[in-house]
């Protein structure tokens, strides 16, 4: 009488690590595309906080926009939103959001622009609304 060996044949071993490798190859790949959309959502909402702010706040208050964004002329927005997903604020040389306004007389302006830059999209680009 023979004895049965028990275990996994060579091809068993290979068919398991073969899926096991597809697996993390496509848990990476996605890892990387939530990450890439989580950043953009952060930039999203930095700039609509920015934007709500400028027309609902700042223009409501004064009847002008000002000639830059920051966290002491746009109290009701949380500083850490005017720094990018790369820590890099608002205005500063490459920094993913600019604020840029036009048509301005002493420091108070009639027009603004605000973009960001995504990952996964266009750009994001908000302009006054009144």
């Amino acid at each position: 009488m023979q004895d049965k060996l028990n275990g996994f044949t060579v091809v068993e071993l290979i068919i398991t690590a073969t899926l096991f490798g597809f697996a993390c190859v496509l848990f990476f790949i996605q890892k990387n595309n939530i990450e890439i959309i989580a950043r953009d959502e952060v930039r999203k909402t930095a700039i609509n906080a920015m934007y709500y702010s400028l027309e609902e706040v700042f223009y409501k208050t004064n009847g002008y926009y000002p000639q830059s964004v920051s966290s002491d002329n746009l109290k009701s927005v949380d500083p850490e939103l005017f720094k990018d997903p790369n820590n890099v604020m608002v205005g500063t040389s490459g920094s993913d959001y600019t604020y840029t306004p036009t048509d301005c007389l002493d420091n108070k302006c009639r027009k603004y622009s605000l973009k960001t830059s995504l990952e996964n999209e266009d750009d994001y680009i908000k302009t006054n609304r009144n």
